[in-house]
């Protein structure tokens, strides 16, 4: 049977939480006179949260995958046209596209975006007005083209299309503050849903409308971050996988008596994955879905996950910031970066509106996958064109 709000409606054991579970994300639909004020002021009201009680889901199922990116001409002729320009964000990370009309790509230049992406790992568009009022279908077709897109479990999402995770924040300045008089940061260095058995590899966020300054998106490479560490740390963390769940966040949303679509669900994950495009190791693990590592005891863990998500955290010579403009585009890889918002803007007189797209990718392949030379449930390349 499907999941449903109702086959939650129990007794509730949690208290009501303190604080929300993301202070950039609004978790209940918006009411009365505030509701009446967002849509006035939004220019995309289609893409304002919707919660709709029938859009319930069962867990993904697994199912085989290839990567655009290994189709890609590696000279990239249909994405780097005439009048295109590149500008990298880091030496080592992100570019800035200019000239590029996202809707105008061929098939052929989405596999050669897929290519861009897996090698500088952030890639962003600026002026994508034509293309963010093509709707939501035609959005979810293009990134269709990355992979199966995941459903959101209990955040809003655009009318008739659960694909769509929704950010809206819109003169929540209590919100805020009553936030930070129980937590010291917004900062949560986290991969997109990596509770699911495949998770995400390409994300888009599009932004609808954003603060002048303040609510950048900041990208660390966990690359980098796994290539900084000593070979005796790497060697360890190499064997380590972790359960990654969405237990948290459901319990979240059904303690504020919110909407749930789907059930709880983990899935286990290597620690350290091999990225089956350019055979980079990178680092897997984040501050929100990880809940258990196993083979280790729980003292040792704290220990091992503290020093990682330390090393991520210190590690700005490893990251680079993006800031928003209004209809832009980023596009960025969820097998080797992790990310943060950053809540230091005033939404009293400008809103902070976008959406995300997750497109799931392969089964994480593990250092041991690779040595093998053999593949998890979803095939990805051959193993001899994998580097290590």
């Amino acid at each position: 049977m499907s999941p449903s709000r109702m086959d939650e409606d129990r007794d509730y054991d949690t208290p009501e939480p303190k604080v929300s579970y993301d202070i950039n994300v609004p978790y209940m639909p918006p009411t009365g006179e505030y509701e009446r004020r967002i849509k006035d002021r939004t220019e995309f009201p289609e893409y304002l949260p919707v919660w709709e009680k029938d859009t319930c889901f069962e867990p993904v199922q697994g199912f085989e995958y290839q990567d655009p990116a290994l189709r890609a001409d590696k000279r990239k002729p249909h994405l780097f046209t005439p009048g295109v320009k590149a500008q990298a964000i880091t030496p080592k990370m992100g570019t800035v596209l200019t000239g590029v009309k996202l809707e105008d790509l061929c098939q052929a230049g989405k596999d050669e975006l897929a290519l861009l992406i897996s090698e500088r790992k952030v890639v962003v568009f600026r002026e994508q007005f034509n293309f963010l009022s093509k709707g939501p279908a035609y959005q979810v077709n293009f990134m269709e083209h990355f992979g199966k897109l995941s459903r959101q479990p209990v955040t809003g999402a655009v009318k008739g299309f659960p694909q769509f995770h929704i950010i809206h924040r819109d003169g929540n300045q209590e919100e805020i503050a009553n936030f930070f008089r129980h937590k010291t940061t917004s900062t949560i260095w986290h991969h997109d849903v990596s509770y699911e058995k495949q998770p995400p590899g390409y994300i888009m966020l599009g932004i609808l409308a954003c603060p002048d300054v303040g609510g950048d998106t900041v990208i660390a490479d966990m690359s980098e971050a796994y290539n900084r560490l000593s070979p005796a740390f790497q060697g360890m963390i190499n064997q380590m996988s972790a359960v990654h769940t969405s237990e948290n966040l459901i319990a979240h949303a059904r303690a504020n008596k919110g909407l749930v679509r789907s059930r709880v669900v983990d899935s286990t994950h290597p620690v350290v994955r091999v990225h089956p495009v350019t055979g980079e190791r990178a680092l897997f693990t984040n501050m929100e879905w990880p809940k258990e590592y196993l083979g280790l005891k729980k003292e040792e863990s704290d220990v091992v996950v503290k020093f990682l998500m330390d090393h991520v955290r210190m590690g700005h010579d490893f990251q680079a910031r993006v800031h928003w403009e209004k209809h832009s585009v980023v596009m960025f890889d969820g097998r080797t970066t992790l990310h943060t918002a950053t809540v230091d803007y005033d939404n009293a007189e400008q809103a902070r509106h976008l959406f995300r797209l997750a497109a799931m990718t392969e089964v994480p392949l593990s250092v041991a996958d690779v040595e093998r030379g053999t593949l998890p449930l979803s095939p990805v390349s051959p193993m001899s064109e994998i580097s290590h």
